[in-house]
């Protein structure tokens, strides 16, 4: 076989047939140089090379790229190459695909301003903290210089003096609520002054949201391991300084138009933020979610401050300090847009004859915070899990006693769940 060919046998090649080369027609190989165009959207990007045999036969051999984009066929399918096997994905994994490719880099991108742009103090100080003989050496130590010499995303939303010049959206909201449900109109129970913006660097956006909760959050006289009653905040410090870390650490600052909202309400904590969980993510089991670092370059800077951590343990933190303080495990709920960590001051159940799995006390949890009969499908809904699933934990809290169930059949669509 021609060594070229033989080569090209390592790529995608058409015109060979179990190892022989059976070449192709002229319109044919029009056909595939046209096919990335006229097949897929958007089109992949892909170089064609050709290669003539001895025999004046032709072989076409393939190159496509690897890219941040999902591509889906005319046909609206879209595979996922794992290993040496095409996976088909649902639509529900396209989408997820598609955020994921799409946004987990962003923070690498250049912007439209120059490293002297940045402010010198905080660059400075930073220096100092890594070590580094220069700014601009700190900043390539940390990939924080784009291509062409500009800043990037993270270098301006770290070190810049007010990083919302260029994105708007880049800020903390945290709101306090007089009762548990927010309202709306003459019947909102958001509190007099007690909605609050912070700008400035995400660093100081963190510190900052830290310090208002500390002042906000409700607290309790409680009755401590000790005997000794005290001054107890409602939901353990760790917890939601956790989860505001993780939501300014690893939001999408590619969405626009939308902010963090911490809402502190007199039973929970609600942590919002843009984008959604990376890759394909399992809510019903949240502490197995490898939380992949959306923002890198941001993540490494924060570690490098003592904000944040690199290990990818903050959820698993989160569910440990909530089961310390025998609170019900934190619950996710996500959306096209965002992910939302909802954080209870709801005891853990006392009544179970036998252990059951965290994702049935986020049922349970939810319940409680509905406060009302709730059908199957709304409980799969308000915990991230599928109907199915939900329906195989409300059981089992049945039989703990922790729920009931009214309805006039065995599947009538319409019964409802209780708590006892």
């Amino acid at each position: 076989m021609h060594e070229s060919i033989e080569r090209a046998l390592a790529l995608p090649a058409v015109g060979i047939s179990q190892g022989l080369v059976d070449g192709v027609t002229p319109t044919r190989a029009n056909e595939v140089r046209q096919a990335a165009q006229d097949f897929t959207e958007p089109p992949v990007t892909m170089s064609v090379q050709q290669i003539d045999s001895p025999a004046g036969e032709t072989v076409l051999v393939l190159k496509v790229e690897s890219g941040d984009q999902a591509h889906v066929t005319s046909k609206g399918e879209c595979y996922l190459r794992i290993g040496d096997e095409s996976r088909r994905l649902t639509f529900a994994q396209q989408r997820e695909f598609g955020y994921d490719r799409g946004m987990s880099t962003f923070d690498a991108h250049g912007v439209d301003a120059d490293l002297s742009d940045l402010d010198q103090g905080l660059c400075q100080a930073y220096q100092r903290t890594i070590g580094s003989s220069t700014i601009e050496g700190m900043l390539r130590a940390r990939d924080l210089v784009a291509g062409d010499g500009r800043s990037t995303v993270a270098a301006w939303l770290l070190f810049s003096e007010r990083p919302q010049m260029i994105f708007p959206s880049a800020h903390v909201r945290v709101l306090k609520y007089a009762d548990r449900e927010r309202g709306s109109g003459s019947r909102m129970t958001l509190m007099a002054g007690h909605d609050i913006r912070f700008d400035g660097t995400l660093g100081h956006q963190i510190n900052s949201a830290i310090k208002q909760v500390e002042e906000w959050l409700p607290r309790l006289q409680r009755l401590d391991s000790d005997g000794v009653f005290r001054d107890t905040a409602i939901i353990p410090t760790e917890a939601w300084k956790e989860g505001i870390i993780n939501a300014v650490a690893h939001r999408s600052y590619s969405m626009h138009g939308d902010h963090i909202r911490i809402e502190i309400f007199p039973n929970r904590i609600e942590i919002s933020n843009p984008g959604r969980f990376p890759g394909l993510v399992d809510l019903s089991e949240p502490t197995s979610i490898i939380r992949t670092a959306r923002n890198p370059r941001i993540v490494r800077v924060l570690a490098d401050m003592g904000i944040a951590r690199e290990l990818g343990e903050g959820i698993s933190r989160m569910f440990d300090h909530m089961r310390e303080a025998e609170l019900v495990n934190p619950i996710y709920r996500q959306s096209s847009m965002g992910v939302t960590l909802i954080l209870l001051d709801e005891p853990l159940p006392t009544r179970l004859t036998r252990p059951i799995k965290p994702a049935a006390t986020r049922v349970f949890a939810a319940m409680r915070e509905a406060g009302q009969p709730l059908g199957s499908a709304q409980v799969a809904e308000l915990v991230g899990i599928s109907k199915p699933t939900a329906i195989r934990h409300l059981n089992a809290l049945r039989e703990d006693g922790l729920v009931t169930w009214s309805g006039s059949k065995p599947n009538d669509p319409n019964a409802t769940w209780a708590l006892t």
